[in-house]
């Protein structure tokens, strides 16, 4: 999910057929109430003043059969005064993005039943608690850049829950997901203080799992997850490819920016169709012959010394991008470096950040 989602605050939307009422709406405070900067990871104790001393709800205007709320960088520090509860029976979509709200009220939550997607990105909690329990409906939850200490335990009470998201937190430990294992698809813990891969094995129908910049040191515990497409751990301190044998339906895997000695271990993983290795120590271009559906490969910033191992090992691919500057062999091979890559890769469109000439 990209920050650049929800970064201001938009007027009042129409729906999109003039007969039908209006059923999604974002909040628009005044002028004076917005905050002159956005970053929220400053003093995690400060006290804000704000919207929520302005008499009245900012809300009064919209029916109660509005859907979708967007509330992006609007100064909130509590929901009381804006009277969720009354668009319990129809809203769908909750974005509180960029705010500066520390609790979840039960009472508040507790009705809004009908929520699929609850968005909480960039606020200050630190515990949720039993707020939540009764969005049975949810399938879409975002705790990015919290408080959070640890996963909550109360997740198994969101029985439709595909995706979450707890980036950037301060999580130290992968627990509390034994009960979304029906229904989770794509989890997120990057930017966190994880080092280890652990208690993820009722997560059998996992698609997507996201660990970048964390503490991790070995590729482990990842047999259970047979549905998994996409593997990233991008900044950790993995040394060894190892453990995916059990992953054969994998497409993605990224291991960018750790310490990775050697290409090794995927004879498993032939649906491979993008690896990301860039910025590690790997010495050569190795076992990789038999992905046949690979179309990128980015072993950029290595240890790469020669390019004469690219077409035994990658011309009998469909390989469309290459990603290979920043190793020796690029100083060693000089204005050739891109012709003799061309020369064993003759199916690329692009060489590094350039395209090649046939596209």
């Amino acid at each position: 999910m990209s920050d650049d989602d929800a970064t201001g605050v938009t007027g009042a939307r129409a729906a999109d057929t003039a007969n039908a009422p209006q059923r999604t709406a974002r909040l628009a405070l005044p002028e004076n109430l917005h905050p002159t900067s956005g970053d929220s990871e400053g003093d995690e104790e400060e006290e804000y003043e704000g919207s929520d001393e302005e008499d009245g709800d900012p809300l009064a205007d919209l029916p109660d059969e509005t859907e979708e709320l967007d509330l992006v960088h609007s100064r909130l520090s509590s929901l009381e005064r804006l009277r969720l509860p009354r668009f319990a029976t129809h809203l769908q979509r909750l974005c509180l993005r960029q705010n500066f709200i520390s609790t979840l009220d039960p009472e508040t939550f507790s009705v809004l039943t009908k929520l699929v997607e609850l968005d909480l990105y960039d606020n200050k909690i630190k515990h949720i608690d039993d707020a939540l329990n009764n969005l049975t409906a949810l399938t879409v939850l975002d705790f990015s850049f919290n408080l959070l200490k640890s996963i909550p335990e109360t997740l198994h009470y969101l029985t439709s829950l595909k995706t979450v998201y707890f980036v950037q937190n301060r999580i130290s430990k992968i627990t509390g997901l034994q009960g979304l294992g029906a229904t989770l698809r794509s989890l997120e813990l990057g930017g966190n203080k994880l080092r280890q891969i652990e208690n993820l094995d009722a997560l059998v129908n996992l698609e997507e799992l996201w660990l970048g910049k964390n503490k991790i040191a070995k590729l482990e515990n990842l047999s259970g997850l047979r549905s998994l497409k996409i593997l990233a751990l991008q900044s950790n301190r993995i040394r060894k490819i190892e453990n995916l044998e059990a992953l054969e339906n994998l497409e993605e895997l990224y291991l960018s920016h750790n310490g990775v000695e050697h290409l090794e271990n995927l004879e498993h993983n032939t649906k491979l169709t993008t690896l990301d290795v860039g910025n590690n120590l790997v010495p050569e271009i190795e076992n990789l012959s038999h992905l046949t559906h690979l179309t990128e490969l980015w072993v950029n910033h290595n240890k790469i010394k020669t390019l004469q191992a690219l077409e035994p090992q990658l011309g009998s691919l469909a390989l469309q991008t290459i990603y290979l500057e920043g190793n020796p062999c690029q100083q060693a091979e000089g204005a050739n470096y891109r012709r003799k890559i061309m020369l064993a890769l003759p199916t690329l469109t692009q060489i590094d950040a350039t395209f090649t000439k046939q596209t």
